[in-house]
């Protein structure tokens, strides 16, 4: 004690009088809601269930404050992943109709869609999918060990039976050879859905279709291993599910996507 220049006094007193433990009421909660995915979440996210969930006043200072008590630690992305580029000549592309313009008043106006691949023991695996930007919904999606026609299909067929009716939503994507193919021109015109491509190199402007998959593999991929591309299905579907139903989003006012399309539902 003397080296560290502790008076003697203050080190029993310590002691006697451990530190309590910051919200105890709220310990079992938090770690719920951080183990809902692979790689736990942020103290945000825990913040906004708290409230929305369980109608719990805190602050997000005390969330933080509760999860270094528990030693729940949310795994931060420090490294980018590679991203798949399905880029093949620009033969049948169309203007940027948004111009990184990705707001919008009402769902399923403004939509985007992009394919990601995963690395696994096994090989590959590539998920296809739609996003609402309006809600950041994941409004359809195929998995597969291909990124084929076959894979757009099933995406596109998903996204229709999604689509209420009478929509005619702007779809952007990149300049992948898939979103030039003559089936998938054929799909978007039998359904009123408008190409909207984005520029060669510039990956920002498809930015908001990029970003759920950046979370993505942040919170279920990161670290995680499958040994089978049914399980890793299984999973991945879970977490899309858990996308759309259960994490909340600071942008969505603490809703998770499909709480925040619903609310404009209601209120029309």
């Amino acid at each position: 004690m003397k080296i560290i220049g502790l008076p003697r006094s203050s080190y029993y007193y310590a002691r006697k009088h451990p530190k309590a433990a910051t919200r105890p009421d709220v310990h079992e909660k938090v770690k719920e809601i951080f183990n809902r995915t692979s790689n736990g979440c942020g103290h945000r996210q825990i913040f906004m269930r708290l409230r929305r969930e369980f109608n719990i006043v805190i602050a997000k200072k005390t969330v933080l404050k509760v999860m270094r008590e528990l030693g729940l630690i949310c795994k931060i992305r420090r490294q980018g992943f590679r991203k798949y580029s399905s880029y093949k000549g620009d033969n049948r592309t169309v203007p940027n109709l948004l111009a990184r313009d990705f707001k919008t008043a009402c769902p399923f106006t403004k939509i985007g869609t992009d394919v990601t691949e995963f690395a696994l023991s096994f090989g590959k695996v590539y998920l296809a999918q739609v996003v609402d930007f309006y809600s950041n919904e994941i409004l359809a999606f195929s998995i597969s060990r291909s990124p084929n026609m076959d894979q757009q299909e099933e995406m596109f067929d998903a996204l229709v039976k999604a689509l209420p009716l009478g929509a005619s939503p702007i779809l952007h994507s990149d300049m992948g050879w898939q979103y030039q193919n003559p089936d998938w021109i054929k799909w978007t015109k039998e359904h009123n859905v408008t190409r909207s491509m984005s520029r060669r190199g510039n990956c920002l402007d498809n930015a908001a279709t990029e970003q759920a998959f950046g979370h993505m593999k942040d919170e279920f991929f990161r670290g995680q291993c499958w040994d089978s591309f049914d399980a890793f299905k299984s999973d991945l579907t879970a977490y899309i599910a858990h996308w759309n139903t259960k994490r909340p989003q600071e942008r969505l006012d603490g809703y998770a996507p499909s709480e925040y399309r619903q609310r404009y539902v209601k209120a029309e």
